[in-house]
């Protein structure tokens, strides 16, 4: 019998195994399918890559999303009782279900549920605007034809996205020219392409190459395999003006300069600073101040009698970090330059945390010589990317000082979105264009409605109106800043409380920032930020000398800085309850040291020398006891808080800065509570810093810690786990608790644990409240609603380590300690001021004392203006008065 040749026993078994094969085949094909489906090939990756080289050194983002708390997992939709009114539709977008679900105010629910359902209709924002800047022979929408693509050197090679379900020829149109390109391309069905530059003819193909319908509409073509169906998008490819650098000859007349001062917190001696440095007889000083900051506004208030070019806005409003507000003060304070009597040519905008970095002269001659041009700063990186990390996609609410983010939105087509900045400087002609929208002007009506639901609006509103209008040939790219960023400190999402986004800011400038500040001497950078002579006055005084040249060795008082905390002119509420009641107290332990009488608290003013915080200023008035004559004194004021560190252990060797406070700042890596006011409401929090050894073998060694908090019952209220690592270089650490408030009123202990033995302890005090919303406590329920707060912040379930109970008081002292402080807790009057006498003078030490005016009235007691620390002290730093001397 003949053998059977392999070719016909593999045609048997594939005739047998057919339909397995079949089915095999099949799944591969699936498997490949769905491969290429669900992975990208990053062809964008290297464009996008390439553009940030490019822009190293552009602003970084200034914002990227929170999410928004859980809609509650009943319903979507909101009854009328639950809102507290009906609203205009049955809301559907779960943001504004969660705004609402958190606003707190009728008012501001109605706000957000009116924009909601105008949305949801329609009729809110428009869908198609028509730019008026120049586009040459641009047409939207016009095919140049079918193109060969490279792989190594893409046709369009400005940006690249893979649209797996939405790609067609018009929607890849419309965002290459949101993006600000004159060419978008399609190509294998889904991608989109787009470029400054035209195809060359060269790599023309015959139509027929393109021949792959698009993902988005089958009736449309999208291109081939390498090949590219290329449009014009409609605009001309946009470039900025460049700034001259000196006016031309012959071209002698000087521009004048309105500075707009948007100012917020209370660092009264550095917007002092600021004035000296820029103020000169023929430009403008007007200064817009926070609506909540009535200190700085009555202190600024003084200038106007004084300097006829130094006005302060009438007309206030209440700015929050990146609130459509800012954007409308802005706005409001151009139009009131524009209505008065000042002639100016440019406005620019400043901060109290701005400083320039040139002199006054050299800016007017440079503005000088780019007169009608505008100055502003773009984003430095692809504009789709800009669009989402800015949240421009999504539609935000102001009310309740909050930005409420209620739902994404789609950007009207036909214009291009720019951004960056808020910092601009901007030409009379353009500020009295955009401040003054005509009706028939529907592109900018349009923007202003659409920016007024945008968050941080003035970091895109006045550049993508210069990219769109006639002004576009204005537009230079360079707002004369330079900004101390840095990211990994300065985004750490810490203005989460007032807006549904995460914010980034930049740092404060340091000597260690000091090559930053120089590399701008042959730029046209003319100012930079941020400074705070609060965190570092240091680099200020490098920064004058090195502009205005050195100060003298018998300048008064160069290295102290002096920056208010409570005044007694300032509306009373709760936010200086505690300062108040702090203040008091000293000023009667004051009184009591020279035998006079207490009258009135004045001013509590912070202190620094060389950048070292010095204590807080009490000044206030008292009377003599013999003849009732008032006088006028103020007393430096050290706080303490009592710590221990065990000597023989390595960890505690190199702690340092182990204390309680409030308000750290994450960014500067500091607790801005400085002079240690702590209450019942206070949110605390401990930070330390653990010294770092250059050449230590030990790098690797870490520590698992314990943070004890226990109040004055001698019970844990809250523990922290701490993990702290060896380091070569000083390392800031802070730990946040989770106290149930209010806290109880006394002396509490954070202890430092490890296993067996204690690392650090401290003990710092929660005082006692004297008044309530900026009264007087007058009732014993008003006493323990202040000063009650008894409860456990852990849950009754919490079981407790047995090598915690060491640390504890028992049973029977937490009893006898809670009578106690169920009595102190209603205490009114003197026997609640004697209490909080008895805790204050534990925690705050009275240093040095001063008289503000009178001879030999007080024996070996100075006058104030003769020292070298009090807040009358000579400063002519930020000396307005030495101006009219000029």
């Amino acid at each position: 019998m003949a053998m059977e040749s392999p070719s016909s026993l593999s045609v048997r078994w594939l005739r047998r195994y057919r339909a397995f094969f079949v089915i095999l085949l099949f799944i591969i094909a699936i498997q490949l399918f769905l491969a290429y489906k669900s992975v990208d090939i990053d062809l964008a990756g290297a464009l996008q890559r390439n553009q940030r080289d490019l822009h190293e050194g552009a602003v970084p983002s200034a914002a990227e999303p929170v999410k928004a708390p859980p809609e509650s997992s009943k319903s979507f939709r909101l009854t009328a009782e639950e809102l507290g009114f009906e609203p205009d539709c049955v809301i559907s977008a779960k943001e504004a279900i969660s705004a609402l679900q958190r606003a707190k105010t009728k008012d501001c629910r109605q706000h957000i549920a009116r924009i909601a359902c105008a949305i949801q209709a329609g009729r809110f924002y428009a869908t198609h605007l028509h730019s008026s800047c120049p586009a040459g022979n641009h047409t939207a929408n016009v095919s140049l034809g079918c193109y060969r693509d490279e792989k190594d050197a893409r046709l369009l090679a400005g940006y690249f996205t893979s649209f797996k379900t939405s790609n067609s020829p018009s929607g890849c149109v419309e965002l290459c020219l949101q993006s600000g390109y004159p060419y978008a391309g399609v190509q294998y069905a889904r991608e989109c392409f787009c470029g400054f530059d035209a195809p060359p003819s060269s790599a023309k193909l015959p139509d027929s190459s393109c021949n792959m319908k698009c993902v988005g509409n089958a009736k449309e073509i999208c291109g081939g395999f390498y090949a590219m169906n290329v449009y014009e998008t409609g605009i001309a490819k946009f470039t900025a003006q460049l700034a001259a650098s000196s006016p031309a000859p012959g071209d002698e007349q000087r521009v004048r300069i309105a500075f707009l001062l948007t100012l917020n917190g209370r660092a009264l001696r550095q917007v002092h600073r600021l004035l000296r440095a820029l103020y000169a007889p023929q430009h403008v000083y007007y200064i817009h101040v926070d609506a909540r900051q009535d200190y700085l506004y009555r202190q600024l208030l003084e200038l106007e009698p004084k300097f006829p070019n130094i006005r302060l806005a009438r007309k206030r409003f209440s700015t929050i970090w990146g609130g459509a507000s800012l954007l409308t003060m802005l706005m409001q304070c151009m139009q009131d330059l524009l209505q008065s009597h000042w002639p100016w040519d440019f406005v620019i905008n400043l901060s109290e945390s701005d400083f320039p970095v040139k002199t006054l002269d050299k800016l007017v001659e440079f503005m000088s010589a780019n007169r009608g041009r505008n100055f502003v700063k773009g984003h430095g990186r692809e504009t789709q990317r800009f669009i989402q990390k800015q949240g421009l996609d999504k539609t935000f609410v102001e009310c309740d000082t909050h930005m409420w983010r209620i739902g994404d939105r789609k950007l009207p087509t036909g214009i291009q979105v720019d951004g960056g900045s808020d910092w601009v400087a901007l030409s009379r002609p353009f500020v009295s264009y955009v401040t003054h929208p005509a009706k028939e002007d529907k592109l900018l009506q349009a923007l202003l409605q659409l920016f007024r639901h945008t968050l941080l609006p003035a970091e895109s509103f006045f550049h993508t109106v210069l990219r769109n209008t006639q002004h576009c040939h204005s537009y230079v790219d360079n707002n004369l800043h330079v900004t101390n960023w840095k990211r990994k400190q300065g985004c750490k999402c810490q203005y989460k409380h007032v807006v549904d986004w995460c914010g980034c800011s930049p740092n404060d400038f340091k000597p260690e920032d000091w090559a930053r500040l120089l590399a701008t001497e042959q730029k046209s950078l003319f100012f930079a930020r941020k400074f705070e002579p609060i965190i570092n006055q240091a680099v200020l005084l490098q920064l004058e000398e090195w502009l205005y040249g050195p100060y003298t060795s018998e300048y008064a008082n160069l290295h102290g800085y002096w920056q208010s905390l409570y005044h007694h002119e300032d509306k009373h509420g709760a936010g200086d309850d505690l300062a108040r009641t702090v203040g008091d107290s000293l000023m009667r332990h004051a009184a009591q040291q020279f035998k006079l009488q207490p009258v009135e608290l004045l001013e509590l003013t912070h202190y620094l020398h060389r950048d070292q915080y010095k204590g807080f200023l009490l000044r206030y008035n008292v009377l003599r006891r013999n003849d009732s004559k008032e006088l006028q004194m103020e007393t430096r004021v050290r706080p303490v808080q009592h710590g221990k560190v065990a000597r023989n252990a390595r960890f505690s060797k190199r702690l340092r800065n182990f204390e309680v406070s409030t308000d750290f700042d994450q960014k500067e890596q500091v607790a801005r509570n400085f002079a240690k006011l702590l209450g019942p409401q206070s949110e605390l929090l401990l930070s330390y810093t653990y010294q770092g050894v250059a050449a230590s073998p030990d790098v690797s060694h870490s520590y698992n810690l314990t943070l004890l908090w226990l109040d004055p019952l001698g019970r844990l209220q809250d523990f922290n786990e701490l993990h702290v690592e060896e380091a070569q270089i000083d390392v800031i650490n802070h730990s946040k608790t989770l106290l149930k408030r209010p806290l109880t009123p006394g002396i509490w202990t954070a202890k430092l644990i490890g296993r067996t033995s204690i690392y650090a302890q401290l003990k710092f005090l929660i005082a006692p409240l004297a008044y309530e919303n900026g009264a007087p406590l007058e009732t014993v329920a008003a006493a323990r609603a202040q000063n009650g707060g008894l409860g456990l912040s852990l849950p009754e379930d919490f079981e407790l380590p047995v090598e915690w109970q060491q640390h504890l008081h028992t049973d029977s002292d937490v009893f006898a300690l809670r009578q106690e402080a169920l009595a102190n807790a209603d205490l009114l009057g003197q026997e609640l001021h004697s209490r909080i006498d008895g805790l204050v003078g534990k925690f705050f030490q009275l240093r040095e004392t001063c008289i503000v005016s009178g001879i030999n009235v007080l024996q070996d007691l100075p006058l104030c203006r003769d020292t070298a620390w009090s807040s009358l002290a000579m400063d002519p730093k930020s000396d307005m008065d030495a101006l009219l001397k000029r």
